[in-house]
């Protein structure tokens, strides 16, 4: 009974919209967080502010900080345009937006507003686009403009529409900077920061948490689990059910040949297709130069597989004997196999990108990079789409942070900090 109980307080709140908590002096407290990407590494900078008698420490199960997810990604600042107003996602991606912009200016981190564009390349996408310049203006977006075919061509003359949403606050990163932004922060404020800590056991004890590893025992009062593409596992190992499991999905780039990046000068996204869960090819400038294409969306054989050779048999099986993931496969079987043939083919994907740049060829593209997603799936085959917060005794548990979490990731820390409050106090 108690299992299903906490599987209902996880999406009730995933739903709700936490208050700010008053800060007062607490008395010196120990704060575990596991996961080092950018999230714990967040929660982390946050707290040690907001606390700073507290004893916090990281636990990262790699042999340095945001190799996953933190990293591998398109290093998109997102602004919050598709996301339902009122939602989690919406309120913190563009907060989030706002605190990484001044974060990446204070510590001189690389990074540009570039704009993006929203391309519809037909009339019934051409309709999509009110609702989604509605939205983000109901989000806070700034300098939301609906541009005409004539417009559109001005700002991107390779690309092919009939309109377009001109997203001005969206930009490009470098979130490896970041990440070492953030561990330079923690390390001058005394934070502990553990890494090659995968953590295999965790047990409560009175008011202690005792986290094992390979490489010994450490105890902490609290602990935040921000595990990212193993937080359900984590949650396991802390005693809890949640009824959401991690699904990962590779997404897979290529990048545009240096003579013919020309062809895009902002961000070019597609109209989104609501019947779809994954939003589909785009073309994106990167921080460092060169435009990436991508990404496709393709079940990853590996929770931390970046290619098709990239083989976890208990990750695998954990998707494979998840019945939401076969119900997510019935209601989506199509779009899941047009995913794997693009993939598959160059012809395909190309094919893809064509619908919004036309004079993209096969032999503009070179082998790109890949990122795996942590998907939170409910059993039933939906997708979790917010981010999701679920607390337990002595514990906050980061259920679901996907796309926009890197752009996000502060305001997250501000939203798990005001979590975690009133059981520190």
């Amino acid at each position: 009974m108690a299992k299903r109980r906490f599987g209902r307080v996880n999406l009730r709140v995933c739903r709700s919209t936490c208050r700010e908590a008053r800060v007062k002096l607490l008395p010196v407290t120990s704060i575990g967080i596991i996961g080092g990407g950018l999230v714990g590494l967040a929660t982390a900078f946050k707290l040690t502010s907001r606390l700073p008698r507290a004893a916090v420490t990281v636990f990262e199960k790699e042999d340095s900080f945001g190799r996953h997810q933190s990293t591998h990604n398109s290093g998109v600042l997102h602004a919050g345009l598709y996301y339902k107003p009122g939602s989690a996602k919406a309120r913190l991606a563009v907060d989030g937006l706002r605190q990484m912009l001044a974060f990446c200016s204070s510590h001189a981190i690389p990074h540009e507003q570039c704009g993006k564009l929203v391309v519809a390349t037909d009339s019934a996408e051409a309709a999509q686009l009110k609702t989604l310049l509605d939205r983000g203006r109901a989000n806070g977006l700034r300098g939301l403009r609906l541009l005409g075919p004539e417009e559109m061509r001005e700002r991107e003359p390779h690309a092919r529409g009939v309109a377009a949403i001109l997203v001005p606050e969206e930009g490009i990163v470098d979130y490896a900077a970041v990440v070492r932004a953030l561990e330079a922060e923690l390390r001058q404020a005394g934070c502990r920061l553990l890494t090659d800590w995968n953590i295999r056991q965790i047990e409560r004890r009175g008011s202690q948490w005792r986290l094992t590893s390979a490489r010994g025992e450490e105890t902490c009062e609290f602990i935040i689990n921000a595990a990212g593409l193993h937080c359900d596992r984590v949650s396991r190992l802390a005693g809890q059910s949640p009824v959401t499991r991690i699904v990962p999905f590779r997404g897979e780039y290529y990048k545009l040949a240096p003579g013919r990046q020309r062809l895009v000068r902002h961000l070019i996204y597609p109209t989104p297709n609501p019947r779809f869960p994954f939003l589909g090819v785009h073309f994106t400038r990167l921080i460092g130069g060169g435009v990436e294409a991508g990404p496709n969306a393709v079940l990853a054989l590996s929770r931390e597989g970046y290619t098709w050779s990239d083989i976890n048999l208990r990750d695998l099986a954990a998707s494979l004997l998840f019945p939401g993931l076969w119900r997510f496969g019935a209601a989506h079987w199509r779009m899941c196999l047009a995913e794997i043939r693009q993939s598959l083919s160059k012809r395909r994907f190309v094919e893809a990108l064509q619908k919004l740049v036309p004079e993209i060829q096969a032999d503009d593209l070179r082998p790109g990079g890949a990122g795996v997603r942590a998907q939170a799936m409910q059993p039933d085959g939906a997708l979790v789409n917010d981010f999701c917060f679920a607390r337990a005794p002595g514990a906050l548990h980061v259920l679901n942070a996907p796309s926009p979490a890197a752009t996000a990731s502060l305001a997250i820390a501000d939203e798990v900090v005001a979590q975690a409050l009133p059981a520190l106090a």
